[in-house]
């Protein structure tokens, strides 16, 4: 029995909740840059004016991904910034797949995997009507 049919009307919804879920997480990460940028950048081991361009990055990417306008931009700014992160923590800091708690680079991995859907199916109907 397929059950395609009946879940194939609601690809939209899903690709939506998708985009919400990722721009969620990374305007909270690059909200937090900004407003505790020394904090952060002392966290992550990057400049202050290398924190406040990943904020920046993950600002606007994160409102790209919302709204649908140019999302397929921000998908791969997106990526890029997860890859620097996974860089980050393989090579300079020697954390695991897993890591200890929940350190490991597989959350990036996640994200990378969420922002490829974005890339090769599109941001779905369900967008602000300005740049698709």
């Amino acid at each position: 029995m397929d059950i395609a049919p009946f879940f194939t009307p609601y690809a939209s919804v899903a690709l939506l909740c998708l985009r919400l879920m990722l721009a969620i997480v990374f305007g909270a990460s690059g909200w937090l840059h900004v407003t505790n940028l020394e904090a952060r950048s002392k966290s992550i081991g990057l400049s202050k004016s290398f924190t406040l361009f990943l904020a920046i990055a993950e600002l606007a990417g994160a409102l790209g991904i919302a709204t649908g306008v140019l999302a397929r931009w921000a998908a791969i700014g997106l990526t890029l910034v997860m890859l620097g992160a996974i860089q980050k923590k393989i090579f300079v800091w020697k954390t695991g797949f897993w890591g200890q708690g929940s350190q490991g680079w597989h959350y990036e991995l996640l994200f990378i995997v969420m922002n490829l859907v974005v890339l090769c199916v599109g941001p779905g109907s369900l967008v602000i009507p300005f740049f698709r």
